[in-house]
Order: C-alpha cells, then sequence, then structure tokens
C-alpha cells in the first residue's frame, strides 16, 4: 500500500498530521545506541540493545530510573540522563532522513497543520529538525517535558492535537514503536506504523 498518496488524499478525514521524530522522521536510532553503550559502560549497567528499541519512546530519564530499580545499581537518573544527551549531541550532524516520512510532511506543509510530538527533549529534537532543514514544516513540538505521562500514555499526542486546534478523532499520527502505536491509539488517533511504511 502507497502510505503517501493516502495522505495526500484531499477526501481522507484527517485534518492534522503529528509525528514522532527519533526513527520515524530523522533516523537517529543507532546513534541515540551508540551514546547509550557509553553511558552503559561508564556506569555499569546492562542494557542491550533489544530493549533499547523496545523501549523507543521513553524518556532517558525514565529508563534510566527503571534500569536503576532493576538491577540495584545507584543512579543519579537525572544527571546520567544529561550525560547521555551530552554523548548524543556531537552525534547528530551524522543524522539523515527518513524520507518517505519527511518527504509526507513536506506534502502536506501548508495544507493541514502538522506537529512533532516526542518522547525526546526540546534541545535535541530541536537541533535535529534543524539538521534536517525540517523544524519550519511544524507548527509545534510537543517533547517530554510537556507532558507527565510518557507514551504509551497518549497524553504527548493529545496535547499535540490541542496545540494544532485539531481534535484527536481527526488526527493522523506517524510512530515507529510499538509503545508509541498504542499511544496513538490510546489518543483516539489514526495511527500509521511507519515500520510498515519502509519495508513495504
Amino acid at each position: 500500500m502507497d502510505f503517501a498518496q493516502t495522505d495526500l488524499n484531499p477526501t481522507m478525514k484527517s485534518q492534522g498530521l503529528i509525528f514522532d521524530c527519533d526513527g520515524t522522521l530523522a533516523d537517529t536510532m543507532p546513534l541515540h545506541w551508540r551514546a547509550w553503550q557509553v553511558i552503559a559502560a561508564r556506569h555499569r549497567f546492562h542494557f542491550p540493545e533489544d530493549r533499547f528499541y523496545s523501549l523507543g519512546g521513553v524518556p532517558s530519564r525514565d529508563i534510566l530510573q527503571m534500569l536503576s530499580r532493576e538491577q540495584g545499581v545507584p543512579l543519579d537518573h537525572l544527571a546520567v540522563a544529561h550525560e547521555k544527551e551530552a554523548e548524543y549531541l556531537p552525534l547528530v550532524a551524522q543524522v539523515e532522513p527518513i524520507n518517505a516520512v519527511v518527504g509526507i510532511a513536506r506534502e502536506n506543509f501548508g495544507k493541514v497543520p502538522m506537529a512533532v510530538a516526542t518522547g525526546g527533549t526540546r534541545k535535541i529534537i530541536e537541533q535535529v529538525l534543524n539538521h534536517l532543514g525540517i523544524h519550519h514544516l511544524f507548527q509545534t513540538i510537543v517533547t517530554s517535558e510537556d507532558v507527565t505521562r510518557q507514551k504509551p500514555a497518549p497524553d504527548i499526542f493529545l496535547e499535540a492535537a490541542r496545540r494544532i486546534g485539531v481534535p484527536p478523532q481527526f488526527c493522523r499520527a506517524y510512530e515507529d514503536t510499538d509503545l508509541g502505536m498504542q499511544a496513538i491509539r490510546a489518543a483516539g488517533m489514526d495511527a500509521v506504523d511507519v515500520r510498515e511504511m519502509l519495508t513495504a
């Protein structure tokens, strides 16, 4: 199925589009994984790659709190999250766009309001979007710092819909993780799994 054509269909019910960033608009996940490996070695906790990918969309601070509790490794989760951010920032220059999804955003720019809803931090996400030259496409960016409950709770997508002024049931949202898809569906939105787009 050609999702891009579906998105550009003027008869579709979607009046607003909401995009996750990491792994959806931007091919950042392998770079995040590199930063996590440095931090895990430094602080001596175990964080296997498959679990890293399964927690896509969960803020670093929440992941660190979870790992610390599970493994009995004392961590200042906020301080170590900042360390992880510092490891990742120099890698932003290597981020590539996920063209199939960025193309949808570009084609719909000026036609429907659009937002980014991300488990990342504003400082990082804005740098990524600016690096890719797509920051201007979005009316608003909602980050993990803007809501209390994170994915798979629907809050971040509901806040994005509120900011662009479109009722959730008339929004289409794009994600690349199971937790993100759960969040979109819990928000009552039309959900597109970009993993299916990229393997079609």
